[in-house]
């Protein structure tokens, strides 16, 4: 079944210049982009997006990281999307990640581990819906 998920390559990849491998990787796993785009979150915005999380001892931390620079945000398109997407990107600690995914080539730690990627169907709506006005989606 194709549907869609949600991936936002972060601020610590794009400020060292990976977006465009990072891209090209998800590319050439046979992801249909439907909608991207570029743009740096503010405190309020990452912290709205990270809400799940405001309990959780790393949110602060999290927020900061999220709106220290620019991030790209996409709407992603495949068979079993979510499924194959985290596969993609790998662990969250790069340091257990699988050779050749995302997180292994270009994260650096758990804080800063290169690119977020829905975790659920709904997520991936959520996700997707708040970036993204339904005219942006194709």
């Amino acid at each position: 079944m194709i549907n869609r998920t949600f991936t936002m390559i972060k601020p610590d990849a794009t400020l060292k210049g990976h977006t465009g491998a990072i891209l090209k990787i998800i590319n050439d796993a046979g992801f249909r982009i439907i909608a991207m785009k570029m743009t740096h979150l503010s405190k309020i915005k990452a912290a709205q997006f990270y809400e799940v999380h405001k309990e959780r001892p790393f949110y602060k931390e999290l927020v900061e990281f999220m709106s220290r620079g620019p991030i790209t945000a996409a709407i992603l398109e495949k068979e079993n999307a979510v499924e194959e997407f985290r596969k993609l990107i790998g662990a969250t600690n790069p340091a257990q990640a699988d050779e050749g995914t995302i997180r292994k080539l270009f994260a650096t730690s758990v804080g800063e581990n290169a690119i977020h990627g829905s975790d659920s169907d709904d997520n991936a709506r959520i996700e997707s819906d708040f970036f993204f006005s339904k005219l942006e989606q194709f």
